[in-house]
């Protein structure tokens, strides 16, 4: 083979190497950034899921002492309800939302009954209610940053040029409404921090 030859040969082989080089980088990165929103959602359905079983007994801890209010209880119970698993993210980010402000008006109706606000099952539930809400509100932010990340990758050169060889598709954002980027005031007594609660 002549010199001319073996250069283009040498060229040619040089650039189906880079061009191997960026498809299996690119791969590993989508592939990477993928596993990492499985395991971000899986966190925030287990957050999803504890908040689903808390709420019945925080209903039943304040029913029998709300009598008139059995409105905020009934928004709460079908909340509640709406939740499913199975759902598509974006359904279940609606229902995330509704449950929270659901959560969010029983807690302030609360405020207006002394004796609710002083029992301690309560405010035991309230707590971890609260706990809950700041570690969806947590997670969902990483969750969603996860996503940017992805849909960037396969937005741009040379992503979007793989993504229809290996089938990615954008992935949907876990939505909330604007005031639920901050967990509810759970505070049912109205006593500053260093202020002994009720045993």
């Amino acid at each position: 083979m002549n010199l001319p030859g073996m250069a283009a040969a040498f060229a040619i082989g040089l650039v189906i190497a880079i061009v191997l080089f960026v498809v299996i980088a690119t791969y590993n990165d989508v592939v990477a950034l993928q596993r990492r929103i499985d395991k971000a959602w899986a966190n925030i359905e287990v957050a999803l899921q504890q908040r689903f079983d808390q709420l019945p007994s925080l209903v039943e801890a304040v029913r029998g002492l709300m009598t008139f209010e059995r409105d905020v209880l009934t928004d709460v119970t079908n909340a509640r309800a709406a939740y499913s698993p199975a759902a598509p993210i974006p359904d279940q980010a609606a229902t995330s939302a509704a449950t929270t402000q659901a959560v969010r008006t029983l807690l302030a109706t609360v405020e207006q009954y002394p004796e609710v606000k002083s029992a301690t099952n309560v405010l035991a539930l309230q707590e971890e209610i609260e706990r809950l809400e700041s570690i969806i509100a947590d997670r969902r932010e990483l969750y969603n940053d996860q996503v940017y990340r992805y849909d960037t990758r396969i937005g741009q050169v040379p992503g979007v040029l793989l993504a229809g060889l290996f089938g990615w598709t954008a992935r949907p954002f876990f939505d909330a409404e604007p005031a639920a980027d901050h967990a509810p005031s759970a505070d049912l007594d109205n006593r500053p921090d260093d202020t002994p609660r009720p045993a």
